[in-house]
């Protein structure tokens, strides 16, 4: 897959974290919140993997390289 393709499944697992946690804050049955509990392991899972595949590219970045992209983040 392309570093783009990692980046759009890491958004939307991301996404559907957000929705999980948001949904745990109303009110729920018990199965409901189990079943919101384990889809959300479960996305963390996943993100974590994706991620984990994704991520160390970026972090591997020169010290050189990462010390601009901080420099250019400050006002």
């Amino acid at each position: 897959m392309t570093l783009d393709a990692d980046l759009a499944r890491i958004r939307a697992h991301r996404n559907k974290l957000h929705r999980y946690q948001r949904l745990l804050r109303t009110k729920l049955s018990e199965l409901e919140r189990q079943f919101i509990q384990r889809r959300l392991a479960e996305e963390q899972n996943s993100l974590a993997t994706v991620a984990g595949g994704t991520l160390p590219i970026l972090m591997s970045l020169p010290q050189e390289c990462q010390a601009a992209a901080s420099l250019a983040e400050e006002p």
